[in-house]
């Protein structure tokens, strides 16, 4: 079993990144941030793609609302981010108050700053595979990891676990298309015999938001297995009183697979790093060509 480090290869990408944003000089690549709300994890969440973007150079600023935000508050802002042509990446932290469509939200960004790639224009341009397209950093970041760790996926049979528009639909999209040339099976809570159809798999991607879901039993011999779960479960042994777990049973899976990722270390900072690599290549683009 080899172990798939995503916070080596997440400093990877970051090293990469950093080195072209130096380069741009004395343009800056800038990201802007909007949080509605205090909730605790978005908070983190935003701290942390904060951090990292002063570590590789990317200016980034932080527009946070109440949770009373209006649509037309809200769209006004985004509108003066879009025309502002210092700001090359928008993102927006979800979950939004139930009052406001995300789709309508993101769908406000302009494509060529919708660097988080949930935009109808970025997945519709993902699956057509059109050069430049914005993928969801997410699973961008989980194809990051299958290439960076040597893992042949031409003709190979995928099984994304999760049918969600931030990780599942766009990872089988990109599993799907030309130079990853998968063949690929979405499977999701309503999936019959759903554990006999994951045994087939060569590449399992578990995105399915429940914790230990993908058991011994529902993993072949030699598979490869990225978790993408980030779950809380108790644990009085933690000062918090809680440890955090993937969607995959990792202590049981793990001796089966040929390779696999942990929780956490595995896909999580792959996350942000990919946001920064994008937030760089929509800077890019927007520089004026020679």
């Amino acid at each position: 079993m080899r172990l798939i480090d995503g916070n080596a290869i997440a400093q990877q990408v970051l090293n990469e990144v950093k080195a072209r944003v130096s380069q741009l000089a004395p343009t800056v690549p800038q990201v802007a941030f909007v949080r509605i709300g205090e909730d605790p994890a978005s908070v983190s969440y935003v701290t942390k793609k904060q951090k990292t973007a002063a570590e590789v150079g990317i200016q980034a600023t932080l527009k946070v609302f109440p949770e009373t935000v209006t649509q037309a508050e809200l769209y006004a802002h985004l509108d003066a981010l879009n025309a502002d042509k210092n700001v090359h990446g928008i993102l927006i932290q979800a979950p939004l108050p139930k009052h406001l469509s995300e789709t309508d939200v993101f769908n406000r960004v302009h494509p060529s700053k919708d660097v988080d790639g949930f935009s109808t224009q970025s997945i519709g341009r993902l699956i057509q595979e059109i050069p430049g397209a914005f993928a969801a950093c997410t699973p961008a970041g989980v194809i990051e990891l299958l290439r960076r760790s040597g893992v042949a996926t031409a003709g190979k049979h995928a099984v994304v676990v999760g049918r969600s528009l931030i990780v599942g639909k766009p990872a089988a999209a990109l599993l799907l298309a030309k130079g990853c040339d998968c063949t690929v099976t979405v499977a999701h809570s309503r999936t019959q015999n759903l554990a006999a159809l994951v045994r087939q798999a060569d590449i399992i991607v578990a995105a399915i938001g429940k914790p230990h879901f993908i058991k011994a039993d529902m993993v072949k011999d030699g598979a490869v297995v990225i978790d993408v779960g980030i779950n809380r479960i108790p644990d009085a042994t933690k000062k918090t009183g809680y440890r955090i777990v993937g969607d995959v049973d990792f202590e049981a899976v793990a001796p089966k697979c040929e390779a696999i990722t942990p929780v956490p270390g595995g896909v999580g900072p792959m996350t942000v790093a990919m946001l920064m690599k994008n937030t760089l290549e929509a800077c890019e683009r927007a520089q004026p060509r020679a």
